[in-house]
């Protein structure tokens, strides 16, 4: 009997991935992390299903550990994993591929753009200084290895900043002299973050709950009432919005933090298209 396809999703790409499959009529079940990226997914899926009336596709929700991940695989039959996960969230990339390795299942990494790819085209403009120790820099583009390089990097400079790393390591710039008054927190409009937020002291005008995809008029705009004069950001590539961050932080005059991801091996979207349509093939 052949077995099914399973899509971690929760990114653009993970969406892309799952509505190309729907379009072409290959069979697959969709995981969100989230309630509210599973309601995202069905109305997306389900506009592609009225062009394709014959797709089958299921989206569930809910974090996993390993051995959750492995129940679900042998209770759905899973032959084949796409993993198409934020490039940050590495605890999940690794249970994910563990899981694979001990049912014995085929598993794909699904990556996005890079940051060097956001930018092309414009390195005769900006420079990216990658910073191991605390320096100072007059480079309208930071780029530092971590959050808590961010945050030392941070602790050494004056004026507002505009945080849109999330609320996972939002703990970090607690550390800051001043938090409450310098920064300004961007995060997901769910309970959870913006609760999690509020405990941490991110309140009142310094806590932003808002649901992304941002334009360059949008960052511009909360640049400009933050006052920031830091824009910290993850490096989110072409699909997480770098470039419109890029463009805002430029225009408003402040100097952009950036997080470098992980260095993977992986697929590309269309490539993960590709394999699909092998399996469903096969």
């Amino acid at each position: 009997m052949k077995r099914n396809i399973l899509i971690f999703a929760g990114t653009t790409e993970g969406r892309q991935l799952a509505e190309y499959a729907v379009k072409e009529g290959i069979p697959c079940i969709v995981s969100a992390a989230t309630e509210y990226g599973e309601e995202l997914l069905e109305h997306d899926l389900q506009l592609q299903k009225e062009k394709n009336k014959k797709s089958e596709f299921r989206v569930i929700h809910g974090r996993m550990d390993q051995q959750e991940m492995e129940m679900l695989f042998e209770k759905e039959q899973v032959g084949l994993v796409i993993d198409a996960t934020h490039p940050f969230a590495v605890a999940v990339t690794e249970n994910i591929q563990r899981a694979c390795k001990n049912i014995g299942i085929e598993y794909l990494r699904c990556l996005r753009d890079f940051l060097t790819e956001a930018m092309a085209g414009r390195s005769g403009e900006h420079t990216c200084e990658r910073i191991n120790a605390i320096t100072k820099s007059d480079s309208s583009v930071v780029c530092v290895n971590s959050v808590d390089e961010a945050v030392d990097y941070l602790e050494q400079t004056q004026g507002n900043i505009l945080i849109t790393t999330g609320s996972k390591e939002l703990d970090k710039y607690t550390r800051l002299t001043n938090y409450k008054e310098r920064c300004y927190a961007r995060v997901l409009s769910v309970l959870p973050s913006v609760m999690q937020s509020i405990e941490l002291g991110f309140s009142g005008k310094h806590l932003i709950a808002m649901q992304g995809p941002f334009s360059r008029e949008m960052n511009l705009a909360l640049l400009r009432q933050t006052e920031a004069k830091y824009f910290v950001t993850k490096e989110s590539g072409k699909n997480g919005g770098f470039a419109e961050k890029l463009e805002a932080a430029e225009q408003a005059g402040a100097v952009l933090l950036v997080i470098g991801r992980p260095i993977e091996e992986g697929l590309s979207v269309e490539e993960a298209e590709q394999e699909m349509r092998r399996w469903n093939r096969d």
